[in-house]
C-alpha cells in the first residue's frame, strides 16, 4: 500500500450548523494520490486511508476540494482530544492508502 507522511495545519470548517476540523493535504502528495486512483470513483471523489497522527491510528476518507485545489481529510473530535491539538495547529500526519 502506498504511504505519505507530511506536516498539515488544522483548519475549521462551519456549517449547517456543524463544526469540523480538517487539514489540507500538501499538493504533491495529492496529485500522487489522485494518479494512484483506478477503477470506478468512490462518491464524492473520496478516497479511503488510514491516518496516524501520534499515537493515534483510524480510517476515514479524504474529499477532493477545488477550493483547496487539494484533497481535505477530517480530523476526529477523539484524535484532537487525544493529540492535544486543535484548529491552527500543524500536525504530523501519516496516511496510507486503503484498497477500496
Amino acid at each position: 500500500m502506498t504511504a505519505y507522511a507530511f506536516d498539515a495545519e488544522l483548519w475549521n470548517w462551519t456549517g449547517e450548523g456543524a463544526q469540523w476540523v480538517f487539514l489540507t493535504v500538501p499538493e504533491d502528495v495529492a496529485d500522487e494520490v489522485e494518479a494512484a486512483q483506478t477503477g470506478p470513483e468512490r462518491g464524492f471523489g473520496a478516497v479511503k486511508v488510514e491516518v496516524v497522527i501520534g499515537s493515534s491510528t483510524w480510517r476515514t476518507s479524504m474529499f477532493p476540494s477545488k477550493e483547496h485545489a487539494s484533497y481535505i481529510l477530517p480530523i476526529k473530535a477523539s484524535v484532537r482530544r487525544s493529540e492535544g491539538i486543535t484548529a491552527g495547529d500543524t500536525a504530523t500526519v501519516a496516511i496510507t492508502l486503503v484498497a477500496p
